[in-house]
């Protein structure tokens, strides 16, 4: 009996993933919240594409809780990484210890997290444009592939199961393999990220410049300082290669990432901690000073805490408290 897909944060990937697994004939549950919870029980989860759009009717639970377990559900975590260990502490209480956790995440200490309660846990290096700024809706800009979304066991190493979940996703028309190195393909995804906080801060229009290029040397230095190993910016091309076409979904552009689409919709929090803080974090633990990615954490948790529209800085502005704070 093919397994059953739990998506635990439905917005812009999770979403996005429970879509087009159940337009694949998956069976699949979501998890939400809030108005977007209230939006998809009362008019199905509508997934927006350049090429249309399309409504799926699955059912969605609030809490873990809710749902009727089963031994061999795979649960895809979706939420951003500061919700992690809220939903792994619900999932615990609910969940039999069998399932099959894949961490569907930006960054790289989810796993760790997840292994503590589930021996089965795999990591997910996502490259997939996707956007959720309205309740029950969610776009994919790339089409016809939605996304990369390569999986592995963590820390290491592939099986039957990971072949299975890629082989899923691959129905689901996400170019998806299964890889025995998985986190490492997620570190390099990391530097990339390191950007999404300069994007937030100072708009999607700016272009990448001196702060992006000063956030990545400092990451790369402390992943080498810590012995940490990263797929290189040649490998990292060559997985993209052609493989996403990115085009506008009912005439609009893309407008930003995913820290620019949580200071838009006013959520609150950001994923900077996890990403910028992850580069500070390993620097502290390893003597390597990370003045732009500490200074960037800063800015960006105060500007979601404070509700700030994103863009609310110019780079220069952003450089001159990096030159103050080192």
């Amino acid at each position: 009996m093919p397994r059953r897909y739990v998506v635990f944060g439905a917005g812009a990937i999770g979403g996005v993933i429970a879509a087009f697994l159940h337009r694949a004939e998956c069976e699949v549950v979501g998890i939400a919240r809030g108005a977007h919870l209230a939006a998809i029980r009362q008019h199905g989860l509508s997934l927006r594409t350049p090429d249309g759009a399309f409504t799926v009717h699955l059912p969605v639970a609030a809490t873990p809780r809710e749902i009727r377990w089963r031994d061999d559900d795979v649960v895809l975590l979706g939420m951003k990484s500061q919700d992690t260990q809220a939903a792994l502490d619900e999932l615990a209480t609910a969940a039999p210890p069998s399932i099959v956790v894949v961490c569907a995440q930006n960054g790289v200490a989810n796993e760790r997290a997840a292994l503590r309660c589930f021996e089965t846990t795999l990591g997910m290096c996502v490259i997939s444009p996707a956007t959720h700024l309205a309740p029950g809706v969610v776009e994919a800009e790339s089409s016809p592939c939605p996304g990369i979304l390569d999986v592995g066991r963590y820390p290491s190493g592939s099986d039957a199961t990971v072949e299975e979940v890629a082989a899923a996703l691959r129905a689901a028309t996400f170019d998806s393999r299964a890889v025995p190195d998985v986190m490492r393909w997620k570190y390099a995804k990391l530097l990339v990220n390191l950007g999404n906080a300069v994007e937030a801060i100072c708009g999607p229009r700016s272009a990448p410049g001196e702060l992006v290029e000063r956030v990545r040397e400092e990451g790369e230095a402390v992943l080498r300082a810590a012995r940490i190993d990263w797929a290189s910016v040649e490998e990292d091309a060559a997985r993209r290669a052609d493989r996403l076409s990115i085009r506008p979904v009912d005439g609009r552009a893309r407008g930003g990432g995913s820290s620019w689409q949580s200071l838009t919709r006013g959520a609150g929090t950001i994923e900077v901690d996890y990403l910028n803080g992850e580069i500070v974090l390993l620097g502290r633990l390893h003597g390597i000073p990370t003045p732009a990615n500490a200074v960037l954490q800063r800015i960006a948790r105060r500007m979601a805490h404070e509700r700030a529209r994103p863009g609310a800085m110019h780079e220069d502005e952003v450089l001159a408290a990096i030159t103050r704070a080192g």
